[in-house]
């Protein structure tokens, strides 16, 4: 079933694309020689909803934004309970409770900051995420929390403290400092305390050991997220996020972002195009770090258009020099 927020325009297939925008100067040295066909066809000719725009230092990042509104949600920043949805359609134990994301993480010590590695450069697989989290859970559950595994950089937790607590998304705080993204509201000293024991518990331990002889990152703190209790279960048919240029962004790397997009575009893209030429009711929001856009195409009897500033770039520029400074102007605003 599609979110009530949904009906009145039931999509078929909602595709997200996160870190869509230029955020690193790579990124932007490789934006002018992206070769993408069909989001220049879908930016021509589907119309664009209006942005959703706040800045780099929101907690919820724009894709989770989109996520969160796609599911039949409302929050303010930082409290947009994702957690609690991953919950419920997990079929877990303590639904319409308060849950939160628990994401195993490694804290790099500098001479003047705390980094956060991206979770996903753990290379954790089942087994040893699922090794860590039963380490933790004992400490945990005397506490009443209650913890589940549901992937290897991600486990769900549930207690009522976790509701309406701020945090920022693990996607705001990979690869920078810590410090401006710990939570500072009074009601997060639970989830700090945790933090510190979790990083007392590893210290030593000897999976991070075995870790470190081959070279690996040790896991030495936990991050948590997505906090929040949800009165919207479910998760609507055809909605799918697609997190292929999350990893180039976040390292940074222009080129494999740039290969990762063309990528996207060849496949999913076309994919979304060719849906809607058949008549298929689609969507696709881009994300990038501080706004997301939504395109849909156009009810059968409108003419298709441009917003103004895109086809300004259009009419000036013409063909395929025009296509490509309305993609880079698109992605240069989100």
């Amino acid at each position: 079933m599609l979110p009530e927020a949904a009906r009145d325009n039931p999509v078929l297939m909602h595709l997200i694309v996160p870190f869509a925008g230029v955020g690193s100067q790579d990124a932007r040295a490789a934006l002018h020689g992206l070769r993408l066909p069909h989001l220049a066809q879908l930016i021509a000719h589907w119309r664009a909803e209006p942005a959703d725009a706040a800045d780099e230092t929101s907690l919820t990042p724009p894709h989770e934004r989109a996520l969160g509104r796609a599911l039949g949600l409302q929050a303010e920043d930082g409290c947009w309970p994702l957690a609690a949805v991953e919950a419920a359609s997990l079929g877990l134990p303590g639904a319409g409770q308060a849950w939160a994301w628990l994401s195993p993480a490694h804290w790099r010590l500098g001479t003047e900051q705390v980094s956060m590695a991206d979770p996903a450069a753990l290379g954790l697989d089942e087994a040893t995420s699922r090794a860590f989290l039963e380490t933790l859970r004992p400490g945990l559950e005397e506490q009443g929390i209650a913890v589940h595994y549901a992937a290897p950089v991600r486990w769900l937790a549930c207690h009522a403290s976790f509701e309406g607590v701020p945090c920022a998304s693990v996607d705001r705080v990979a690869g920078r400092n810590v410090d401006p993204w710990l939570p500072a509201d009074p009601r997060a000293r639970v989830l700090r305390r945790l933090q510190s024991e979790a990083q007392m518990l590893w210290y030593g331990d000897p999976l991070n050991e075995a870790r470190e002889a081959r070279g690996e990152l040790a896991v030495n703190s936990v991050w948590w997220s997505g906090c929040g209790r949800a009165s919207r279960t479910g998760w609507p048919a055809g909605l799918v996020v697609d997190e292929a240029l999350r990893a180039p962004a976040l390292a940074a790397d222009g080129a494999a972002w740039a290969r990762a997009f063309e990528a996207l575009d060849a496949k999913a893209l076309q994919g979304l195009q060719e849906a809607a030429a058949r008549g298929e009711p689609v969507a696709l929001t881009l994300c990038g770090e501080r706004a997301s856009v939504t395109l849909r195409p156009p009810a059968p009897e409108a003419a298709p258009r441009l917003s103004g500033w895109l086809r300004a770039l259009g009419s000036r520029l013409g063909g395929e020099r025009g296509a490509s400074a309305a993609v880079a102007g698109l992605l240069e605003r989100l």
